[in-house]
């Protein structure tokens, strides 16, 4: 037995610090924190903010093996990461497997090489209790926000609601972007581009200097310009230079593996994980800057043997946050000869930080730009073209520099033909084009991590999770939104005529990015009216600001704790009792048929419009909202349109069609069987010939693609995306398979895989009565229609096997799911509903549902 035992938390860990260490050490992993706060309950003391930390029911095992290699040791060794939350399993490891001070060490590293962890190894250190102290503060000030606001919420928002410190802030910023662009007044201006001949027939783009406000300002200037000689005024020429960025901080690797890859955030930090349990990369959580000697030194040589030496200019960065913490060095390659890795999705990120990490070790890029001012003394503006000419590429030889959403699309650089002073120019043609100004854009994931990290909120190990918990909760989607159109002119000055044409112009679309929903907006309203404090920016960067003290030692974390909680719980038990509830209830007018007001509001089962009230004699009737539509924005128009869903149209092969909106979107119910009416099609504006023609579409999309064993398989592709569908089995198809050419052999493979797993899902099954044992993650549970039950103890007190469970009857198995809801097996009794008004025939042909009108 191994004298050393090395505890890391994750598997991929231990497996690559195994190899370095050899036999003289066990490496072993505690897959994360082997103890919390408890799962149900707030587990803390609020008198003297102690937690009471528990082994979780899934750790105990582990625990029990952890507890066994320590006696069996002389030395432990905790090695998690080196920031806060590593420093906290470090901890909890010392405390529940209760370590001994003098045989136990702590080693950090901040990369995964054999040089790196022999290092650590000969540089032990102990727990610094000051780090554990934050993460502790941190975790504990976030419970008590949780635990004393979801209540809160509960009871006047919606049942199932959740608060919390950092994501409440982060739907915030969503919620205000939102209702900065809806609130936005676009001004339109006539911008005048130009393309100019020179003597040689080359082309050159220009543009006014000045917008025109007005059409006729734009249009004298083209009348003015078309009898006009136009010259170059001027030609300047100056030397630029463009700058490498920085190493990659996590919140700057985020942003740009959005920007560049197309990865969500998680995905980004997922990625990077294994990069730095696989030894490739450095600690991927980090917001410093700084690169050690030995990586600039390395960078250093591995450009002037691919590049040369002019390529080499080798420079520290200095990280401009204040709260850059532990991990002192920013996420860079560990072995720069290493310029590729096997693994397709793991090199796509690698290559990214590598390209990164070089570049900022290389010398400036140098430019020239032109700039040529072409007009007329008599004109009241001139043109002006821009160009630039690389004439030493620098770091641009490896990493070029991509255009964001922020920067000006119709800034185009490019390279200008020579000109001289004076030289006559003849217009090809001049074009006046209605422009209008754009809000700000909404927040990509990247964009948002970005701006809380520009705020202060939040710190490199929180921002993936808090961007993952605020679209868990439903509080913001990434929801497609559709483009409005608009009118716009345009004025073409040839060379014979001035041309006047109406083009249309989309506007406000989006795809992939941060849209609040209905829920997170009342959410959001209520806790800014009621919660002012902890949602403001400021008070949120500081409580961080105080987390960075505590890690220092010049904070106490219990008097943190201890000042916080004396103004915050007042504040609860304020709003409990005196705040009003909060739906997002707006009147929208009054339905002109029954003359009864009609109310749109967050309902049980979500967005929802109403005509009539609770108190009438006659029950209201309901409808929900559709996906495009909000309850901040609907029109009573539009609210109205809603109760004429769902509608009948005639039978179509022997079964009956209606069109109406569910849960999911809008649809056409064909027997059955509910089809999905495409993106951008109103339920409204779904004909008879319409209906059929989806019905169609869906039979041919569900039609075989081959067999298996006999049996048909179709295919398709759902919410989890692309899938294949076996009897009743629903298989997904992963990346690696080219869906839409797959092959026998691809589809006898996932089935095989999908039957192989199945038949170790089910100890027993009682398909008529929808009941089952089942094996799960955390071990087997017993499953009744979707409702899932624990499985209780035997009479001696102890778990059962699978051997015992497969002998357990029926009978006995239902004896447990009523001890856990004893309403189970009660035959529901459906109430008379007025909630929906019945589905109405529609008429042999509808008209396309009107279009809103745009906003200007």
């Amino acid at each position: 037995m191994s004298k050393n035992l090395v505890i890391v938390e994750s598997p991929a860990k231990a497996k690559t610090i195994q190899k370095y260490l050899g036999k003289d050490f066990e490496v072993k992993s505690s897959f994360g924190h082997i103890r919390d706060l408890p799962k149900k309950g707030m587990g803390i003391d609020l008198a003297t903010f102690t937690p009471d930390y528990e082994v979780s029911a899934d750790k105990k095992k582990l625990v029990t093996e952890l507890k066994a290699a320590v006696k069996k040791a002389d030395m432990v060794w905790l090695a998690s990461d080196e920031d806060r939350e590593g420093e906290a399993i470090a901890w909890h490891l010392a405390q529940e497997l209760k370590l001994n001070d003098d045989n136990t060490k702590r080693i950090v590293f901040h990369e995964i090489t054999k040089n790196a962890i022999l290092k650590a190894v000969e540089n032990p250190r102990k727990i610094d209790q000051n780090l554990v102290n934050a993460q502790q503060a941190r975790r504990i000030l976030d419970r008590i926000v949780g635990f004393e606001m979801s209540p809160v919420l509960w009871k006047k928002v919606k049942t199932g609601l959740s608060a919390g410190r950092v994501q409440s802030v982060a739907v915030r910023l969503v919620v205000e972007r939102e209702l900065e662009i809806r609130g936005f007044q676009p001004k339109s201006a006539f911008k005048v581009e130009g393309v100019f001949l020179n003597n040689k027939n080359q082309e050159i783009s220009a543009k006014l200097k000045k917008d025109f406000v007005k059409e006729t300002e734009a249009e004298d200037f083209l009348k003015q310009s078309q009898n006009t000689e136009f010259k170059v005024l001027n030609v300047e020429t100056k030397p630029g230079t463009r700058s490498a960025s920085a190493p990659f901080t996590t919140s700057t690797l985020q942003q740009e593996a959005s920007n560049r890859l197309g990865y969500g955030v998680t995905a980004t930090m997922r990625v990077a994980q294994r990069l730095y349990e696989e030894g490739f990369i450095t600690y991927m959580r980090t917001d410093s800057v700084n690169l050690s000697q030995e990586a600039i030194n390395g960078a250093k040589s591995q450009i002037i043997s691919e590049f040369g030496e002019q390529y080499s200019n080798p420079r520290n960065y200095t990280t401009k946050s204040a709260s850059a913490q532990e991990a002192h060095e920013a996420i860079r390659p560990t072995d720069f000869s290493v310029k590729k890795i096997g693994d397709d999705q793991l090199n796509k990120l690698y290559q990214l930080i590598y390209k990164r990490t070089l570049a900022s070790q290389m010398t400036n890029a140098k430019i020239e730009k032109t700039v040529i001012e072409i007009g007329n003394p008599k004109l009241s503006q001139h043109f002006e073209a821009q160009g630039e000419v690389i004439v030493f590429d620098g770091f641009l030889k490896v990493y070029g520099i991509t255009k964001t959403e922020d920067d000006d699309e119709e800034n185009n650089e490019k390279l200008l033909p020579k000109v001289a002073v004076g030289e006559i120019l003849d217009y090809k043609k001049i074009e006046a084009t209605e422009k209008f100004t754009k809000p700000s854009a909404r927040y990509t994931e990247a964009g948002l991590v970005k701006k809380l990290e520009e705020l202060g909120i939040g710190r490199p190990s929180t921002y993936a999770p808090t961007i993952q918990t605020i679209q868990n909760r439903e509080y913001v989607d990434k929801r497609e939104i559709l483009p409005q159109e608009r009118e716009i002119l345009k004025m073409t000055l040839g060379k014979t005529e001035l041309k006047k044409e109406i083009l249309t112009d989309k506007f406000g679309g989006d795809k992939n990015k941060f849209v609040p929903t209905d829920i997170g907006e009342v959410v959001n309203d209520f806790l800014t009216q009621n919660f002012a404090e902890i949602l403001d920016y400021g008070f949120t960067a500081k409580v961080e600001q105080d987390f960075d003290d505590i890690a220092s030692g010049s904070e106490k974390w219990k008097e943190v704790l201890q000042g916080f909680y004396k103004d915050f719980h007042p504040k609860i038990q304020d709003v409990e009792e005196n705040a009003d509830r909060a739906n997002g209830e707006r009147i929208l007018g009054v339905d002109p048929k029954s003359g009864k007001n009609v109310i749109t509001r967050i309902g049980r089962f979500g967005p929802m419009v109403q005509i009539g009230e609770q108190d009438d004699e006659e029950k209201p009737i309901f409808a929900s909202l559709m996906p495009s539509q909000n309850i901040a924005t609907i029109t009573l128009e539009d609210a109205l349109e809603l109760f004429k869903v769902p509608f009948d149209l005639n039978d179509f092969d022997g079964k009956t069609v209606t069109v109406g909106v569910g849960r999911f979107g809008p649809y056409v119910k064909w027997g059955e069987a509910f089809i999905s009416i495409p993106r951008g099609e109103e339920p409204l504006s779904i004909t008879q010939e319409r209906a059929e023609e989806i019905i169609n579409e869906k039979k041919i999309a569900d039609a075989p693609i081959a067999s298996y064993k006999g049996e048909p398989v179709t295919k398709g592709t759902g919410r989890f995306g692309p899938f294949i569908k076996y009897q009743s089995l629903f298989i997904n198809v992963p990346k690696r398979y080219d869906f839409e050419n797959l092959s026998q052999s691809d589809i006898n493979d996932l089935i095989d895989a999908k039957l192989e797993k199945e038949a170790n899902r089910y100890i027993q099954q009682w398909e008529k009565e929808k009941i089952s044992i089942e094996n799960g993650r955390w071990g087997p549970f017993v499953k009744f229609g979707k409702a899932m039950f624990k499985i209780p103890k035997t009479k001696n007190d102890e778990k059962f096997t699978a051997e015992e469970l497969a002998e357990v009857s029926l009978d006995e198995v239902k004896k447990w799911i009523t001890a856990q809801d004893k309403n189970a097996f009660k035959e529901k009794v459906k109430k008379a509903s007025a909630k929906k008004a019945p589905a109405k025939k529609a008429p042999a042909k509808k008209t396309a549902a009107k279009k809103p009108a745009a906003k200007k």
